[in-house]
């Protein structure tokens, strides 16, 4: 493990600055989501703000409305997700160049299904288990493959998204691996799942649950 990376252990994620980090890895906030979340002053976030962007690891990326004046929004940058637990990308590439040759398309996408199922757990998750335990044991099995989901339930569709995907490096030269996240997903959530990633720039996961799941909360 490189110097650099191992700044970052587990008490770094257990400190104030790590927990910014594991908040905007999620999804991009501004001064005042951290503020609430965190249960810290406005000051108090644009100090740690100020020494993880000199760091590298937070960035400016865009703003929202304010009441007054626009509010600028802090996201994880491209270096950042490198302190993270990585997938293997480069072992993951070479396997699925060498698959691809030797494979159907039809056949690859059995063996991804198969994976994605063999994720989720043997034997299956339970039809008992109430939406919300499914929901949460999706979310727990993508942040163990380093993901940092979220549900979205603000659209049409329930959506599994994170902006931090855990298999990012190798997504970029083979977007077939997202069917293992959607049949590992769908096996978990017991109804279909649909990928519908963002892969432009940094990839972003998306994978839509059709008909829309209903929640305790809602």
């Amino acid at each position: 493990m490189s110097s650099s990376k191992s700044k970052y252990d587990e008490r770094f994620f257990d400190s104030t600055r790590g927990r910014i980090v594991l908040l905007v890895r999620q999804s991009a906030r501004t001064v005042n989501d951290l503020a609430s979340e965190l249960d810290l002053t406005d000051n108090a976030v644009r100090a740690h703000l100020l020494s993880l962007e000199r760091d590298r690891l937070v960035e400016a990326g865009g703003t929202i409305k304010g009441f007054r004046k626009p509010h600028i929004l802090y996201k994880l940058t491209e270096e950042a997700r490198h302190i993270f637990p990585t997938s293997y990308d480069s072992l993951l590439n070479r396997l699925l160049d060498v698959l691809k040759s030797k494979m159907p398309t039809a056949s690859l996408n059995e063996v991804l299904d198969d994976v994605g199922k063999l994720i989720a757990g043997t034997p299956a998750p339970s039809p008992e288990l109430d939406t919300q335990a499914k929901l949460d044991r999706a979310l727990d099995t993508l942040a163990g493959l380093g993901g940092a989901a979220t549900i979205d339930d603000s659209g049409e569709n329930t959506v599994i998204r994170s902006d931090s995907c855990p298999f990012a490096d190798a997504v970029a030269e083979h977007p077939e691996i997202c069917k293992v996240a959607e049949s590992m997903l769908t096996e978990i959530v017991g109804r279909p799942v649909h990928e519908c990633c963002d892969r432009t720039a940094l990839p972003k996961c998306r994978f839509a649950i059709d008909p829309p799941l209903v929640t305790a909360d809602q």
